[in-house]
């Protein structure tokens, strides 16, 4: 028997679960970064618990977009060999699978896994898709990946990451997803990218609605040929915008405790996500990055289910909708609705 206080994470535990966005640079245990710093060099403190402040968002914390972002300049210092990619790929699949997960879209940064010790991307992209393969075979879960670049990059850096991300889609890399600071970069550097990309075959979800306004939900659908977006919670600021997501069936990758963590919203009863259910969009129930913001997504089920007042129905009909937004190839697709609608009871 389950104590009381432990009953309720257990409900959410046994939930099986769709992930459609995680940030494979948000994923890394302490740990494993304890290891990665003593083997390689890297000067962090030398202690679980200072070495946490870091990289993890605290209690205590400023929750602010400048002090959710900054946890990512010290993860950056860890890639530091192909053997430490392998690694932290490796478990951000194992602990999505010991999490419930049934189906997991891990997105990753080739330019920021590169840029520690210069490895080329396509080698990056290689041991990405390699060890996800081999984990996902491993832990029994099925693992599809997204290439993600950003707005502050170059247009020239992103278009090669598109390019080598189309000549990987018979391997498994299915998406491209524009992520970083959309308060104080635009995306129309990236618009012919992103079309392109769609053209070659690759599917697209983009962030958007976070720290921007409504209005770039409609950009992300319009002029990036979206079919999801990241985050997208500012949505229900614009009705037309609304509606044309509606309209479009753009399905909206939410991630409560994240927009929390960094100052989207004030407090998570707060949260747009049940007037987003309301208003009759497609939404689904994400991590983002589950390391920095201590979390797994049975916590976010929770989170919603108990915090936003969202039902089990509504939640179980969120983890069909995210199945059936999945980029898989359609055969694939089918057979995880057809698995978790017998699961769900749905």
């Amino acid at each position: 028997m389950f104590s009381d206080e432990t009953a309720p994470l257990n409900r959410y535990f046994a939930l099986p679960k769709v992930d459609l966005h995680r940030h494979l640079e948000g994923s890394l245990r302490l740990t494993t970064m304890l290891d990665i710093a003593r083997q390689h060099g890297v000067t962090v403190p030398v202690s679980m618990f200072n070495l946490s402040g870091l990289v993890q968002v605290q209690d205590q914390d400023p929750m602010t977009f400048t002090n959710f972002l900054d946890k990512f300049k010290t993860l950056r210092l860890f890639y530091k060999s192909p053997d430490v990619i392998d690694r932290v790929t490796r478990e951000a699949v194992e602990d999505a699978a010991k999490d419930n997960c049934r189906y997991l879209e891990l997105r990753f940064t080739p330019v920021a896994l590169s840029r520690a010790e210069g490895f080329p991307l396509h080698d990056v992209m290689d041991w990405v898709i390699k060890s996800a393969q081999e984990a996902a075979k491993k832990f029994n879960i099925k693992v599809g990946l997204i290439a993600s670049v950003n707005r502050h990059e170059s247009p020239e850096l992103a278009e090669q990451v598109a390019w080598l991300a189309t000549e990987h889609i018979k391997n498994g890399l299915t998406g491209l997803d524009l992520a970083g600071n959309e308060a104080e970069f635009k995306s129309d550097p990236f618009h012919g990218i992103f079309r392109e990309a769609k053209q070659s075959g690759l599917h697209v979800t983009i962030h958007a609605g976070e720290w921007g306004p409504a209005a770039n939900v409609r950009d992300a659908i319009e002029n990036l040929g979206a079919e999801r977006i990241g985050h997208g919670v500012r949505v229900l600021e614009d009705e037309k915008v609304t509606a044309l997501a509606k309209e479009r069936e753009v399905v909206f990758e939410v991630c409560v405790t994240s927009n929390y963590q960094s100052g989207v919203v004030s407090s998570l009863p707060e949260h747009p996500l049940p007037r987003m259910f309301e208003a009759g969009l497609k939404v689904t129930v994400n991590t983002d990055d589950p390391s920095v913001s201590r979390i797994t997504l049975a916590h976010e089920y929770q989170h919603v289910s108990e915090d936003l007042r969202v039902s089990i129905d509504m939640l179980k009909n969120s983890i069909l909708v995210a199945a059936q937004a999945a980029f898989l190839p359609d055969v694939e697709r089918e057979e995880l609705i057809a698995s978790l609608k017998h699961e769900l009871k749905l």
